[in-house]
C-alpha cells in the first residue's frame, strides 16, 4: 500500500483563526485567484464570507505573520432534523500545499464544531484527484457514499480543464471511533474491502493534454460510482500506488460503526 507524505512546516509559526473582518475576507478571495484561477464569475464573492460567519458557519484563517497562507469556508446546514456544516471551499497557496496546512484547517474546523455540538462536516471533492481523496480519507477519516455528477458546471477554472464538475460528498463524522482512531494514527477499517475503483496518475496529465482520454475516464469512474454507491456501498479507505489511486469500498452496513 502506497502513501504521501506530508512535509514537514514550522507549524508552531502558522496560526490559525476565525476570520471575522472585512479585509480578511478580500484576502481569501484573492487567495482563491492564486489556487484556482478562471473568472471572477466562479470566485466565491464577499458577502458569501459575511453571510457565513453570521448565521453559524465557519470562516478559519491560517497565517503565517501577516500572510494569509489558506482558508475554509463553511456554511450551516441541517438533514433530518441534525445540524451539520457543509465546508465549500478550504485552499492553501500553491508553495505551501501539501505541508500540514490543510490539516490544521480541517482540525481547528472539527474543534469548533464540535464545541459548538455539531458532530457532522460534508464537503464535496474531486473523484480523480488522488492527493484530495488520500488526504480526506485517510488523513481526516471521512467516508464517502454520495456521487454528484457535474455538480458545480463546466466552469473557467484551468485545474477543471473543461471537464464536468464531477464531485464526491465526503461524510466528516466528527466523534465517530474512525475518525477519532485516525486522528490518533491506529487504522479502522471495518473489513478488507474488496471492491476498487481506481483512477490512473496520468489523469492529470491527460487532462491538460488529452482531453477525450480523461473524459473517458471521468465517465467510467462516474458509472462505477453510482453502481456501487446504488448498492449500499461506502468508500472507506484509498490507496495510492505508483501507477494512480484506488477507492475502497465496501457494504455500508459494515462501515455503519465507522461513521454515525
Amino acid at each position: 500500500m502506497g502513501a504521501i507524505e506530508e512535509r514537514g512546516v514550522e507549524t508552531a509559526k502558522v496560526e490559525v483563526r476565525h476570520l471575522h473582518a472585512l479585509a480578511e475576507y478580500e484576502a481569501c478571495i484573492e487567495l482563491q485567484k492564486r489556487v484556482w484561477g478562471g473568472a471572477e464569475i466562479d470566485l466565491v464573492p464577499l458577502p458569501i464570507f459575511v453571510v457565513a460567519a453570521e448565521v453559524g458557519g465557519q470562516v478559519l484563517g491560517a497565517y503565517a505573520g501577516e500572510e494569509i497562507v489558506g482558508f475554509t469556508l463553511a456554511v450551516p446546514g441541517v438533514r433530518d432534523g441534525r445540524p451539520f456544516l457543509h465546508s465549500h471551499m478550504t485552499a492553501v497557496i500553491p508553495e505551501l500545499q501539501n505541508r500540514g496546512i490543510g490539516r490544521m484547517l480541517k482540525l481547528k474546523q472539527r474543534e469548533d464544531a464540535l464545541e459548538r455540538g455539531i458532530e457532522l462536516v460534508e464537503w464535496t471533492f474531486d473523484p480523480l484527484e488522488i492527493r484530495n481523496a488520500w488526504f480526506n480519507i485517510e488523513r481526516l477519516g471521512a467516508i464517502v457514499r454520495r456521487f454528484l455528477p457535474n455538480c458545480y458546471g463546466v466552469t473557467s477554472s484551468p485545474l477543471h480543464a473543461g471537464l464536468p464538475t464531477d464531485r464526491v460528498v465526503a461524510e466528516w463524522w466528527l466523534r465517530s471511533p474512525r475518525v477519532e482512531g485516525i486522528l490518533r494514527g491506529t487504522t479502522a477499517r471495518a473489513a478488507d474491502p474488496r471492491i476498487r475503483i481506481t483512477v490512473p496518475k496520468a489523469i492529470v496529465e491527460w487532462r491538460r493534454t488529452n482531453p477525450s482520454e480523461a473524459a473517458r475516464v471521468q465517465t467510467r469512474i462516474r458509472e462505477e460510482f453510482q453502481s456501487w454507491f446504488g448498492r449500499n456501498f461506502a468508500v472507506t479507505g484509498f490507496e495510492v500506488t505508483a501507477e494512480g489511486g484506488s477507492y475502497l469500498l465496501e457494504p455500508y452496513e459494515g462501515a455503519k460503526s465507522l461513521s454515525a
